[in-house]
């Protein structure tokens, strides 16, 4: 019998194929040119976080501390680390019990926000003070909110420098006594004496922010910054920051390891001093979002910003990545014992925590850059697309593909609900999108996640 030789195949390679590319770093919201930003940012994000480098993973929820009252939360405080109270747009002054909100005083402006600070001097003990810039001064004392003290019925924004209470009247900056609150009309020409100075600047801009620390007051105009520092009266001395950048308002501003950060429509400022202008390069990534400021705070890891526009923009501290949020509405913020609590625009306090917003799935997105070959205008063949993602039972998942750079101009290509907590791997259907010079994909869901990894791979085709 004759062997029949059969020919040994010769394999080749097909031209331009190129490698897979996989993404497991994923480092936050980018808002520049889409074209350059890196790989591994998104351009659009919607309620998902980086603290759990390098993966997002859907925002923490919230639970609601009793019933709503009022439209609108106007200030929240804490006493002594022990009490939460809060005052609401009903014009009623409120402290939490753990399991509801007893009113301690009624009949206050219902449009005006409060600032608060804690305070001895030559009381008894430490009490809470606020101000709203209409009522006058109130303090709590442990069981009764009352008013006290000679300061202008507008004295405003509230806050503590060198064992002394400082609030604002319009242009005017104003001290009480040295450790005697209640007197602000005191000028006997001692070093005890109250204060008072008439805050100029270029724009005639009232004052809209007081913020006191160890070394010295920071006061906040629209458009300027002014620092204060020495410990009486004879040495007091101010010294302008800058007439180029202002803050929006006193809750927009907050301290952390000694620098001060301050939101304002022009972007998301530090300031530290030593005759250093306030900077907003750190915030750059994200000034197409930029908005008038009405609210900021840090819990320690991360600095919220709450803006006009409704976003609420997150930064992660330790991996330097932003994030924008969605269904949290602050109107103000507080940290009590160790949480963040906020106060919203429907007269809820909220505390941040959980997988949930009070019982209701979360929904986010995140949408990448427009995906190409080392140039947009390579003719190429998409081979693969896909990610891996972690879900809990009952999420929904929602794959989309765009050809465009930007736009919401997506085609909705793969689904999944989670039936348990496991990672899960899709693979994105390209049929319709095989000849595309460029691809954005969005993951959509509701219900908690956390996205691993997303790959590509494509093949670069002849001229």
């Amino acid at each position: 019998m004759k062997q029949i030789e059969r020919m040994t195949p010769q394999y080749q390679t097909l031209p331009g194929m190129l490698d897979p590319i996989a993404i497991r770093e994923f480092r936050g919201l980018n808002t520049y040119d889409p074209f350059s930003v890196p790989d591994n940012y998104f351009t659009h994000v919607t309620n998902l976080e980086f603290s759990d480098y390098p993966k997002p993973t859907v925002r923490p929820g919230y639970s609601q501390l009793g019933a709503a009252n009022g439209t609108k939360v106007l200030g929240l405080a804490v006493w002594k680390g022990t009490e939460l109270h809060a005052v609401f747009n009903d014009g009623s002054w409120r402290k939490w019990t753990g399991s509801e909100w007893t009113t301690l005083k009624t009949g206050l402006n219902t449009t005006a926000d409060w600032s608060f600070t804690n305070y001895q001097g030559a009381w008894d003990e430490v009490n809470l003070v606020g101000c709203n810039g209409v009522n006058g001064l109130h303090r709590y004392n442990g069981s009764t909110v009352m008013t006290f003290g000679n300061a202008p019925v507008n004295i405003n924004f509230i806050t503590t420098y060198q064992n002394r209470l400082w609030g604002a009247s319009g242009k005017e900056l104003h001290s009480c006594a040295l450790d005697r609150p209640t007197d602000w009309q005191d000028f006997g020409g001692t070093e005890s004496d109250s204060y008072v100075k008439d805050m100029e600047s270029s724009t005639g801009d009232p004052i809209n922010m007081l913020s006191g620390g160890l070394s010295k007051l920071t006061i906040g105009m629209a458009a300027s910054l002014h620092e204060l520092y020495g410990g009486m009266p004879s040495d007091f001395r101010t010294r302008l920051v800058t007439e180029d950048t202002g803050t929006s308002n006193h809750k927009s501003a907050f301290i952390q390891d000694a620098l001060i950060r301050f939101v304002n429509k022009h972007g998301i400022y530090e300031y530290q001093s030593g005759g250093v202008a306030p900077d907003r390069d750190y915030s750059d990534v994200v000034r197409g979002l930029y908005a008038e400021g009405i609210a900021a705070v840090s819990d320690g890891s991360r600095f919220y910003f709450m803006l006009k526009s409704g976003d609420l923009l997150v930064f992660e501290e330790a991996t330097q990545s932003w994030s924008r949020w969605k269904g949290i509405n602050a109107n103000c913020f507080t940290m009590f014992k160790g949480e963040l609590y906020v106060g919203d625009s429907q007269g809820r306090v909220l505390r941040l925590g959980g997988q949930s917003d009070a019982g209701v799935d979360i929904e986010w997105e995140a949408i990448t850059k427009p995906f190409t070959n080392s140039t947009t205008g390579q003719k190429s063949r998409w081979l693969k697309l896909g990610l891996v993602i972690e879900v809990a039972a009952g999420t929904e998942v929602k794959l989309s593909l765009s050809e465009s750079l930007d736009g919401d101009d997506f085609e909705e290509v793969a689904t999944l609900t989670g039936t348990g907590l496991k990672i899960e791997k899709i693979l994105i259907p390209v049929r319709k999108f095989t000849l595309s010079h460029m691809l954005r994909i969005k993951i959509a869901g509701k219900g908690w996640a956390k996205l691993h990894e997303i790959t590509r791979q494509g093949r670069i085709l002849q001229p």
